[in-house]
């Protein structure tokens, strides 16, 4: 358990522009992440090994992508508790993202809006980041089964649609050697027409392309390292069957579901509801687990799955899991709950398995 409780931060946190009390958590784990003053946050890993997509994940619970776009703060993250973290979104070329604000804050609904838009360094500030972290140095990484890294990839806001996958296979290219799993990020609401790489003939397309160069890279590096793609919640059920035949036809390793919503059914009428973004916590919930659900229909049984959205509890956790997850990622629940949601979901997990 740390030793200073989310509690006595939150009211402060909370009193801030939520972009700025973001910034100013990830800045702070930055400067103490690998010294004396980690010890005032960190917590305990709860032992849950499981297999999966040919990783070794030491708990179910991660920390899901969007938090850390520029893999500053990895091992300040991995004190946490988490079994695995995944960071990103990463571009090729650093971009500002939209303009300011663009984080909002729901607190009536647990939830957050965003429009950030893939702001982030580039993808060379991104992997020398991802080098220095403590969990990259060789023998350093910890005792026990070592903690999983995912690498998010993303495309430019200025590339044209039409030439995504270039930007796709740069960042594969890119993150390949350091990543124990990739994750390409096809789901943002916030870069406009990424949405559309779900339809058919685009994802086909793009997966197609990604899984070609995948094979060069593993030759390149002795290495076969899994591909995830990240879809919305917003996908009826013909949509996830196309995805789903998609993922398997191209030897995907799994999928992420899911990111962001469009819908505002859920919180309508209260305070910043309209502003333009993807909505996650409590309220995306249930329209992840649909997604989850109707994904291991048509993927089967062995296909990974790793559901992300809504989760604020231990029973958040354990729902997932139940629609047909195999793991689990937080993100919004971690700034409403802190860091004990952690522990809390991942000893769930390793009781209820």
């Amino acid at each position: 358990m740390s030793l200073l409780p989310y509690a006595l931060a939150r009211p402060f946190l909370f009193g801030l522009d939520p972009e700025t009390a973001h910034e100013l958590t990830l800045h702070s784990l930055a400067r103490m992440q690998g010294t004396p003053l980690q010890w005032a946050y960190c917590n305990a890993r709860v032992d849950d090994p499981v297999e999966l997509a040919g990783l070794r994940f030491p708990n179910r619970v991660g920390l899901a992508a969007g938090l850390d776009k520029n893999a500053r703060c990895i091992d300040g993250l991995a004190a946490l508790g988490f079994g695995f973290i995944e960071v990103g979104t990463v571009t090729p070329k650093g971009q500002p993202g939209n303009p300011k604000p663009r984080m909002f804050r729901l607190p009536q609904a647990h939830a957050l809006i965003n429009r950030l838009g893939f702001n982030n360094d580039g993808l060379d500030a991104f992997i020398a980041n991802v080098q220095r972290c403590e969990l990259r140095q060789p023998g350093r990484r910890g005792q026990g089964t070592p903690l999983v890294l995912g690498l998010n990839i993303g495309k430019n806001a200025s590339t044209p649609i039409e030439d995504a996958t270039r930007d796709y296979l740069t960042g594969l290219e890119g993150v390949y050697p350091h990543a124990d799993y990739v994750t390409v990020n096809i789901s943002s609401p916030n870069t406009k027409n990424l949405r559309a790489l779900q339809g058919d003939e685009a994802l086909d397309g793009l997966l197609g392309a990604l899984a070609q160069r995948r094979e060069a890279l593993a030759t390149q590096h002795g290495k076969r390292v899994p591909l995830f793609i990240k879809i919305a919640p917003d996908l009826d059920e013909a949509q996830v069957e196309v995805i789903a035949a998609t993922l398997k036809r191209h030897a995907m390793d799994g999928v992420v579901a899911t990111n962001t919503t469009l819908s505002r059914d859920a919180v309508k009428g209260l305070p910043h509801a309209d502003e333009a973004g993807g909505l996650s916590g409590a309220p995306v919930l249930a329209a992840s687990n649909r997604v989850i659900a109707q994904l291991r229909t048509a993927l089967g049984r062995g296909f990974p799955i790793i559901g992300v959205g809504g989760v604020l509890s231990a029973a958040d956790a354990l729902s997932k899991i139940e629609a047909g997850a195999d793991l689990v990622q937080i993100y919004t629940g971690l700034i409403y709950k802190g860091p004990d949601l952690v522990r809390q979901a991942a000893t769930a997990l390793k009781n209820k398995l």
